[in-house]
């Protein structure tokens, strides 16, 4: 459990838990060099005594506070303790009686003889013997509440085994303190019972490493191969230490470096055996890798058919950390056309980071930071056949998005098509009888004899008709091709279809009360687009832009020549673009007009797309209102010189 806590350390549970099992070695450590050195000495070195004792104090004294801290700092994690107050109450039930005990225990490290290695609570005293049984039954309240609360019968189960040990231990400590008390610390009760409160103070510890390997208690993680190193090398150690002790006891018969010599040989005759049983360990524990990340893989690929790379970045981050017990996992994805990443710098053990490559092409980097201090040999593994595996995710999401693009491009174009036959039928079957409608009640109104009620009701029905003209137009503008065709390049001076434009619309604007400005050079400003192209694209825009102006406001149109492009901008100071409306402002048929039709903006958009231009806009464009359509059309080649023969 050191080893295992000591690699994480984490959190501030791991490093209180990391301390309490640093606290039960020293304790139970200390014994243990105490008794090899009565059995190794004939009479111990008191400097070793003494070390052993210091050691064997310090590691009884700090378990009962550690104990109950860790018990209040795992209540905090799982919500038992969400006021801070609580959480600080049970740490003074912890660490005040360590405090106040402190004079027993310095007075324990002060003996110079006379040191009781097998009772030393007794010596520490009768109030540390009290405070480390209320601190064992606090752990098993504990234990029944984490019981009560736990979500799988796994840990119900463990923390049911905690209860039966805490409440068993706490009794058989009453009952040997008494004994002590009773009959003084040799007496053969006590020394009947001394085994199996080892035992007891153990089995929590082995109960919880075969789980925490098992069901990933604590979420230690996948450290297999540390726990196997750990027992080899300690086997190992058993080992090294049997050989010396051999060669003590067959000293009279044999040197001990022969005898050293023929105990280290012998393992070879078992070489052979373990070689066949390591490579078949290995050959397994790949296998069952590769199949690991084969199947981290699975639902990665299917997210990757739905051609949403964000969607897929996102899923692999939070699925590849679920899947190999990480802290942390950010993926990088290199843009279209930007130098490749340098390799992060590593902050710490824990983080590293991986390269994805598709063949020599740098794609992107993982990111990854473990729980622990380091990343395990297996997950290390792990990442790196998930990184050679991901460009092909990528890839086929990137194909799949794009036939989707293409899908819905062509699907875009079919309901466009069907828009221009159905605005060339209306137009067909509707703008002839409105205009004779419109001349016959043009006539009626020059009829002196027409009463004034009537001529009312005539010109209301004359100005829903020209409205009506209006959507048929812009109907037929959305619906006809308005670029320039195979023959000869369309131009024309946009200066001066925005003046004509200008004109048409000053009207308009000084009615609702808005100041038309324009701003734009006196030569000529020729564009590569017909006048009727360009007269829909302005009309449109202003049109909009003195709509959307309240009444003493200001619209703006001003043209410039810049880098072979013809920059128009038309700005407004109405209340401008809502933020939930701005990704619907260019799609055909989207209004917020009482009377309009939608096409306006989708007419522009259409006819730049057509010229080669390009549209942009913001909103709010100044002070927290308006709003600013930018537009480029490529301007015009120079018109060839006409020769003339004389």
């Amino acid at each position: 459990m050191v080893v295992l806590l000591g690699h994480r350390r984490q959190r501030n549970f791991e490093r209180i838990f990391f301390f309490l099992c640093l606290a039960l070695t020293c304790f139970f450590g200390s014994s243990l060099l105490e008794l090899n050195a009565e059995l190794f000495y004939a009479l111990p070195p008191s400097g070793l005594r003494r070390f052993a004792w210091t050691f064997l104090c310090i590691g009884l004294f700090f378990i009962p506070p550690l104990v109950v801290y860790l018990h209040a700092e795992y209540a905090a994690l799982r919500g038992f303790l969400k006021s801070p107050p609580n959480k600080y109450l049970w740490l003074a039930i912890a660490w005040l009686p360590a405090a106040a005990l402190g004079a027993s225990c310095w007075r324990a490290l002060r003996l110079s003889a006379d040191f009781d290695f097998a009772h030393p609570a007794y010596v520490l005293g009768l109030a540390f013997q009290s405070w480390l049984v209320l601190a064992i039954l606090a752990a098993a309240f504990w234990q029944r509440r984490f019981q009560s609360a736990a979500s799988d019968k796994e840990q119900k189960s463990f923390h049911q085994g905690m209860v039966r040990n805490f409440g068993m231990l706490a009794a058989f400590l009453v009952f040997a303190f008494w004994q002590q008390m009773k009959y003084g610390p040799g007496s053969v009760t006590v020394t009947a019972l001394e085994p199996f409160l080892l035992f007891l103070a153990l089995a929590p510890f082995a109960v919880l490493v075969l789980d925490a390997k098992k069901f990933n208690f604590l979420q230690i993680g996948r450290q297999r191969n540390l726990i196997y190193a750990v027992f080899t090398v300690f086997l190992a150690l058993l080992y090294l230490s049997f050989v010396r002790r051999a060669g003590q006891w067959l000293e009279p018969y044999l040197p001990p470096e022969a005898t050293a010599a023929l105990l280290l040989f012998l393992p070879v005759v078992f070489f052979e055996p373990l070689q066949r049983l390591i490579r078949r360990l290995l050959q397994q524990t790949a296998q069952s890798e590769v199949d690991r990340a084969q199947k981290l893989m699975g639902p990665i690929n299917e997210v990757a058919h739905l051609g949403d790379r964000e969607k897929l970045r996102t899923f692999a981050e939070r699925w590849i950390a679920e899947q190999l017990q990480l802290a942390e996992v950010h993926l990088t994805l290199d843009t279209a056309g930007a130098a490749p990443l340098p390799s992060a710098t590593h902050r710490g053990a824990s983080e590293e980071s991986f390269e994805i490559h598709r063949g020599s092409e740098h794609i992107g980097t993982l990111h990854v930071r473990a729980h622990g201090a380091m990343i395990s040999g297996e997950t290390y593994a792990a990442l790196e056949f998930v990184c050679e595996q991901l460009p092909a995710a990528f890839d086929l999401c990137r194909l799949i998005e794009e036939k989707l693009q293409l899908e819905r491009e062509l699907a875009e174009r079919e309901r466009l098509a069907l828009v221009g036959q159905m605005a060339a039928s209306i137009s067909h079957n509707l703008k002839n009888p409105l205009g004779s409608i419109k001349t016959i009640l043009q006539l009626q109104m020059e009829n002196p004899d027409l009463p004034e009620s009537m001529r009312k009701e005539t010109q209301m029905v004359l100005g829903e008709i020209r409205r009506l003209s209006e959507t048929l137009n812009q109907l037929l503008q959305f619906s006809r091709p308005g670029a320039r065709g195979s023959g000869a390049p369309d131009r024309c001076d946009l200066i001066r279809v925005a003046q004509n434009v200008a004109e048409v619309f000053r009207h308009e604007a000084e009615q609702r009360g808005v100041a038309l400005e324009l701003e734009m050079e006196l030569q000529p400003l020729a564009v590569a687009a017909g006048a009727d192209v360009a007269n829909d694209i302005l009309s449109n825009l202003l049109l909009n832009a003195i709509e959307a102006a309240p009444s003493g406001g200001h619209v703006r149109l001003s043209l410039a020549a810049q880098n072979g492009h013809c920059h128009v901008s038309i700005e407004d100071d109405g209340p401008g673009i809502p933020a939930s409306l701005k990704e619907k402002v260019l799609q055909p048929f989207f209004t917020t007009k009482a009377r309009g039709t939608g096409l306006g903006l989708a007419i522009v958009e259409r006819r730049l797309e057509e010229l080669g231009g390009s549209l942009t806009w913001q909103s709010p464009a100044a002070n927290g209102c308006g709003t600013c359509f930018h537009l480029n059309l490529p301007l015009a080649p120079a018109a060839p010189e006409t020769k003339v023969q004389g």
